[in-house]
Parts: C-alpha cells; sequence; structure tokens
C-alpha cells in the first residue's frame, strides 16, 4: 500500500484504483473566511504541498483555481504534479444534477480534472436554488435520495475522465458495507473526521481490511471554529492543549500540531490541517522527519472520548445520518 519515496520516508499512500495521494494535503474548510484561501494554497505549494483538499460547498474553488494557475504560470508546478480534491455537495444528489456540480467545480478550480471526488455527506439535501442548507420554518430540508444512486452517478463521472478516483466523506462502517455491496467501483477513500479525541478504531480497521484509505479532516480538533461552531462540553477544539499532547510534543521537540500529524502520518492514513498563516502551514509539513515510539501513539489513542467538531446534529433523524 504505502510507497516509498527518494528520502525513505512514505509520503503518499497508493488507493486501490492504482492512484498515488500525497499523505499530507492542505484543508481549506473556513467557517468565516477572513483571509485570502488564495495566499494559503500558494504558500502551501511553495512549502512543498502537492494535495488540497476543497469543496463545493466551500465556495472558495474560484481563489484555489487562481493559486494554482499561478503557479503553474510560475513553472513551479505542473497540473500532474498535484493531488486535487473536490466534493459533491448534497443539494446535487439527483443523477442530472451530479455532473453539473462537478463541472462547476472543475470550472471555478480551472481544471480539466478532479484526482479525487467525494460525496461529501450521505444524507441529501432538498434543492432550492444556491442554497448550501435550504431551510423551511428554521429546519433543515433533507431529500430521500438513497446514497447508492448517488455513487452510481459517481461511477459514471469516473468513466468520463474528469475524475481519476472516487470516494465518500463521513460515511459509516454500514453505509461502506452497504456502498461495497451494490455498486461496482469500489470507493478509493472515505473521509472523516479523526484525532486523538475521536479514534475510529472500528472504521480504521474495517476501511483497512477493504482497502479504502481514510483521510484525516480535523486533526487537530477543529480549533478555528467561531463559538457558535462548538458543542459544548464535548468539543475537541482543546486537544492541541491537552497535557497528553503537550508533554510528547515537549520530549520530541515538536510542536503539539506536528504531533498530531505524525499520529495519522505514520498509520498511512492521509490528513488535511488547515491553516491560512504561512508559518503554520509550513510547520505542519515537517512531520517527515521524526517518527513516534508505539508507546506515544498508544497513549495518543488512549485520549478517545468519542468528541466531534463536525456533526451535523440537526439531521439526525435522517435513517442515512452516519453517526451514532
Amino acid at each position: 500500500m504505502l510507497s516509498m519515496e527518494d528520502t525513505q520516508e512514505v509520503r503518499h499512500v497508493g488507493l486501490n484504483d492504482g492512484s498515488r495521494m500525497p499523505l499530507l494535503g492542505l484543508g481549506t474548510w473556513k467557517p468565516v473566511q477572513q483571509t485570502s484561501i488564495q495566499g494559503a494554497v500558494e504558500a502551501a505549494i511553495a512549502a512543498g504541498y502537492r494535495h488540497i483538499d476543497t469543496a463545493y460547498c466551500y465556495r472558495n474553488e474560484v481563489e484555489i483555481g487562481r493559486a494554482l494557475r499561478s503557479k503553474m504560470e510560475q513553472g513551479i508546478i505542473r497540473r500532474e504534479d498535484m493531488f486535487i480534491v473536490s466534493k459533491l455537495w448534497c443539494t446535487c444528489f439527483a443523477p442530472e444534477d451530479i455532473p453539473v456540480c462537478l463541472n462547476k467545480s472543475l470550472q471555478d478550480l480551472q481544471l480539466d480534472y478532479l484526482d479525487l471526488y467525494l460525496i461529501h455527506f450521505p444524507v441529501g439535501l432538498k434543492k432550492m436554488g444556491d442554497e448550501l442548507f435550504p431551510r423551511k420554518d428554521g429546519k433543515i430540508l433533507t431529500s430521500d435520495i438513497d446514497y447508492v444512486d448517488v455513487w452510481r452517478g459517481m461511477e459514471a463521472l469516473q468513466a468520463t475522465g474528469k475524475v481519476k478516483s472516487i470516494g465518500v466523506s463521513n460515511f459509516s462502517v454500514l453505509q461502506l458495507e452497504r456502498l461495497l455491496a451494490l455498486c461496482r467501483v469500489p470507493p478509493a477513500v472515505n473521509q472523516v473526521e479523526l484525532h486523538p479525541y475521536l479514534v475510529q478504531t472500528d472504521l480504521i480497521e474495517f476501511c483497512r481490511s477493504k482497502n479504502i484509505t481514510l483521510t484525516a479532516f480535523s486533526p487537530l480538533g477543529s480549533p478555528g471554529r467561531p463559538s457558535d461552531l462548538k458543542r459544548g462540553e464535548a468539543d475537541p477544539h482543546t486537544l492541541m492543549e491537552d497535557p497528553v499532547v503537550a508533554e510528547i510534543a515537549g520530549r520530541y521537540r515538536r510542536s503539539p500540531a506536528q504531533v498530531l500529524l505524525r499520529y495519522h502520518v505514520q498509520q498511512g492514513i492521509p490528513v488535511i490541517p488547515k491553516s491560512d498563516k504561512p508559518h503554520h502551514i509550513l510547520e505542519n509539513a515537517k512531520v517527515f522527519d521524526f517518527s513516534l515510539a508505539e508507546d506515544d501513539l498508544d497513549a495518543l489513542r488512549g485520549l478517545d472520548r468519542a468528541w466531534r467538531a463536525c456533526a451535523l446534529d440537526e439531521i439526525k433523524s435522517h435513517p442515512y445520518y452516519p453517526f451514532e
């Protein structure tokens, strides 16, 4: 599964369809865009990142496209050097809307193809104009479109060559089992929230057994969310301040963020930390020149408390809601 680079340090993971995915990527979701995503992506490419993660619903693909175009025109990267991920939004689950959503992302990113395209969440939402979270009387309007049917639309996209690999995000073990039983192409990736406060051992072991690569989003506990998006006491935003993380970081002379990123990378799990600060972007890239002892990995796993940053509690009564 894992491939070796010139440095003899693993930097990529092999997907089940033969593609190679860089273990380190830049996440770009921000609840409030205060700073330039274009600047963050340009800083990441300068720091050696070759994997950028975005989504239709982040509404930042135009800026990311400008950053990619700029770095290509400067001769710093070629298109084939980059691994670009986007996601099909939940209001676009009808068969006719799936290619439209992809084409909009491609147009905004100024690309001919994506390296990986994911179903963003297993629950469909009603389509009402351009609204990401359509509501009526204050309630989010869900649809009953089956994610298995959406997946068949993803398989059709892959056949066009506009997406190299296809996968899912926020899917449970049961949902993956159902997909694998009913579909032709297995998902290459399941992108989920993962960190020591949300270890998800069963999901990790299941995906390994089925050769589905897990990607970890919010690997630092998503500390940058505004307070109205935090989930009270049971929220992972203080993960980087945890005494166990701090103690391990001190011993290795690393930052808490580097320890938390290394925790995933060492397990062969690609990780997509988000930052718009160039010094953090650079620091987060320096996770390939040290290893954590098995005891330290165990100590980090021992912090598990099933705390999620991203839960979409409002739709938990839907039959396809993936979390317990």
